[in-house]
């Protein structure tokens, strides 16, 4: 997921004050990428494929999950839900992959994958509530849970789906036409409630903001993220999820100045040890004993 670089996504949550519409800096986000993903694919593709109308539908469908349903959900959520309940969903995304993959794509789900995924998320956990697990007792259930599960749902099936896509299509040409198709399923959010005035006024630092996230949090991060399932699959893949809040610590520590503790810290060296079991399928793994030759 583009979530290693996704400690820096939450910026226009932090703009809606200075903006008058949440959907149109999203709109334009991926706008913005599409624009630059269009000749980035036909540089780095020398045998592109002409896609099918079976091909362009699964592209909807990426575009549909990942692009405008899970960001719509997940700004919709953080505008009303709690920040920490907020990242405690996304960062059990990595669950519901694993269990959609070994469903749909058959692929083998080992120990050191569920063993990783279980460290990884338990360290996600201590960094989203600093050290203080007991908070998540407190957070109780709320409408607004469905719209964060809507978000999960949506992560997890373009992650999926795309694992589909990527046996005949290269990881910038994937990403390329799904954040095209969300693109245009968000341009009705978009403009339903502002006017292109709205658009023309909005401040310098808005469109910086925007240009960072088309650059890098979509260009970049998504093209690594489908690279990456490409390469090992879907399961293995989503455990990288949870270096998300790992990452905006770090970010907010150097950038905000705000306090790295030691809950933080406990917190991401659970994560990246779960990150290098999960990953690592040599780990653990039992050596055969060798046979002890007769003595005739």
């Amino acid at each position: 997921m583009p979530h290693q670089l996704g400690g820096v996504r939450l910026s226009p949550v932090n703009m809606r004050s200075k903006a008058s519409n949440l959907q149109l800096l999203l709109f334009f986000r991926f706008f913005g990428a599409a624009i630059l993903l269009f000749p980035l694919m036909y540089l780095m593709e020398k045998n592109l494929q002409k896609p099918t109308m079976k091909d362009y539908a699964l592209f909807a469908v990426l575009g549909l999950t990942g692009i405008a349903f899970y960001n719509i959900f997940f700004f919709l959520a953080s505008k009303h839900a709690p920040v920490i309940k907020s990242s405690l969903f996304i960062a059990s995304n990595p669950v519901l992959i694993v269990l959609l993959s070994a469903l749909f794509l058959k692929e083998t789900i080992t120990r050191n994958n569920l063993i990783g995924m279980a460290i990884a998320l338990s360290g996600a956990f201590y960094v989203i509530t600093d050290g203080n697990l007991m908070n998540l007792f407190q957070l109780g259930f709320e409408p607004i849970d469905f719209v964060l599960m809507g978000a999960v749902v949506s992560w997890a099936l373009y992650s999926v789906v795309g694992k589909i896509v990527l046996k005949k299509f290269s990881s910038v040409e994937s990403t390329t036409y799904a954040v095209a198709f969300g693109t245009l399923f968000l341009l009705p959010f978009a403009f339903a409630e502002t006017s292109w005035q709205d658009v023309q006024h909005a401040p310098g630092t808005t469109w910086l903001a925007i240009i960072h996230m088309s650059v890098l949090v979509t260009v970049v991060s998504f093209v690594m993220y489908y690279n990456g399932i490409k390469e090992v699959g879907a399961a293995k893949a989503s455990i990288f999820i949870n270096v998300m809040p790992v990452s905006a610590v770090f970010m907010a520590t150097l950038f905000l100045g705000e306090t790295f503790t030691a809950g933080h810290a406990i917190g991401a060296t659970l994560v990246l040890t779960g990150v290098y079991i999960g990953t690592n399928p040599k780990l653990f793994k039992r050596k055969p004993k060798l046979a002890k030759n007769k003595i005739a």
